[in-house]
């Protein structure tokens, strides 16, 4: 990936109808602790920031602001696909799909991993919001089957989210995603970790489910929101604090 101003784009070879950006933490109003370009509405941040923030950020991409997918995400599984009669209302689910141009699959962490998906003929894009408890409940899965496309078409990239060495859990983190798929193990270990816990990568867990469900061009990953205050917001390493978005839309 590679860092343009105040955002990140993808490296992948994607038709060139396909859009997508990474915000980091810079280019906004808001003061501390959002500071500066948070685009979270529920962080505790003065509305008024936020929406500023956000106009900013849609023109600084040659959007319009309320043609962006914001979703109220809770941690599941749900999709919704983005359509001019819903881009309006705010639904709550971890992931979106569209097929228009000029509608854009929002995700917004602060920790948490974004997923993006394009397929090979630039026909449909989709976002998933992948904190532990969406991915190994299914929430790549049901993007996946919901873009209704050959899955090996695919292609996904994997935006900042918190690293390997970062990422402490408790043992039943470990198991429920053992309990999916044995071949998940390898994405954990107990060096670093406190006793009974596990260091996790949540990259290698997305990773493996994208690749189980046949989509083997995976790109990205490697970056840690924990362990990059200046780029990055994090929950973990803050507490309050504000949230990036990662975007994928078509154009014309």
């Amino acid at each position: 990936m590679t860092i343009d101003g105040n955002a990140l784009k993808p490296d992948w070879s994607v038709p060139h109808r396909v859009r997508a950006i990474s915000t980091t933490r810079a280019g906004g109003v808001s003061g501390r602790p959002w500071d500066s370009l948070n685009l979270g509405v529920h962080v505790g941040d003065r509305p008024e920031h936020v929406q500023e923030n956000r106009k900013r950020f849609a023109g600084s991409i040659g959007l319009d602001s309320d043609r962006i997918g914001w979703l109220n995400q809770v941690h599941g599984t749900e999709v919704v696909e983005l359509t001019p009669n819903n881009i309006g209302q705010i639904s709550k689910a971890d992931a979106s799909y569209t097929r228009y141009p000029g509608i854009a699959c929002a995700i917004l962490t602060a920790d948490c991993l974004p997923v993006i998906l394009a397929d090979r003929e630039g026909a449909v894009v989709g976002a998933a919001h992948c904190g532990w408890r969406s991915l190994c409940g299914g929430v790549l899965e049901n993007l996946v089957r919901t873009m209704a496309v050959v899955p090996e078409t695919l292609q996904a990239w994997l935006g900042p989210a918190i690293g390997p060495d970062s990422f402490e859990v408790g043992s039943e983190v470990r198991d429920a995603f053992l309990d999916h798929d044995p071949k998940a193990v390898h994405a954990f270990r107990a060096e670093g970790a406190r006793p009974g816990h596990f260091m996790a990568d949540i990259y290698a867990l997305a990773t493996l489910r994208l690749n189980h469900l046949g989509v083997s061009n995976v790109n990205g990953g490697g970056l840690c929101t924990v362990q990059d205050p200046d780029q990055f917001f994090s929950y973990r390493r803050d507490g309050r604090t504000g949230r990036m978005a990662t975007l994928i839309w078509l154009t014309d």
